[in-house]
């Protein structure tokens, strides 16, 4: 993603150091090969080449451990921290474009439906916490950070709506309409991804025919 004026990336999990990140990935990528009954500390501990009090120090109990995959995840889709002051509409619409091809491609990978499928399998299982879990640090923590773009932008005078979450949910939809849930049940994901640029800039320009001004 390329910067674009006085812009700080964001994205990342704050305090995750490099061997945190590399067992995180190794988790999830346990989910992803085994599903969730290869997901235990003891693996995790072996695929990660550490040890589970390395793991219960770090990332707590399981729940924990689910919690900083999911962030970790989320955090994959990268937003800019942009002051108002330097953002035209030319810069506002190639970052909301950076950011709807990220979203487009950490959902359609491996990881992300592997995780949207244990929470569906799990949504009717008393005491589970998955899906909560991804609403609260996977889509809602993506949608603070996009939030404070489209909130730059509305402070810009680039950008005109009342309600920031409304506004939001406008610009979700309009990037991933029925496309995630086609990919949930299974549908192949065949020339799709080559797809993901174009369908990103649709969107964008869809979302700002909405919420940008003529200004």
């Amino acid at each position: 993603m390329q910067a674009i004026g006085a812009i700080k990336e964001t994205g990342g999990e704050s305090g995750l150091t490099e061997r945190q990140a590399v067992v995180l990935e190794q988790a999830l990528r346990l989910l992803v090969d085994g599903g969730e009954k290869a997901l235990t500390t003891a693996g995790v501990a072996r695929a990660a080449n550490c040890s589970k009090e390395s793991l219960y120090k770090w990332f707590g109990d399981r729940d924990g451990l689910l919690s900083a995959m999911i962030a970790f995840q989320a955090s994959k889709v990268r937003t800019l921290e942009v002051s108002p002051e330097t953002l035209d509409a030319a810069s506002l619409r190639a970052h909301l474009v950076a950011f709807a091809k990220d979203l487009l491609e950490v959902l359609a990978g491996d990881v992300s439906l592997a995780l949207n499928r244990l929470a569906i399998g799990q949504a009717s299982r008393e005491g589970s916490k998955l899906g909560h879990l991804l609403q609260e640090r996977g889509r809602r923590q993506i949608g603070r950070r996009a939030g404070a773009l489209l909130e730059a932008g509305r402070k810009a005078g680039l950008l005109a709506f009342t309600d920031a979450e409304e506004a939001y949910g406008a610009l979700y939809g309009l990037v991933v309409s029925d496309w995630h849930l086609r990919l949930l049940l299974g549908e192949a994901l065949g020339d799709m991804k080559k797809d993901f640029s174009r369908r990103a800039e649709r969107a964008v320009d869809a979302f700002l025919t909405l919420y940008g001004t003529k200004g």
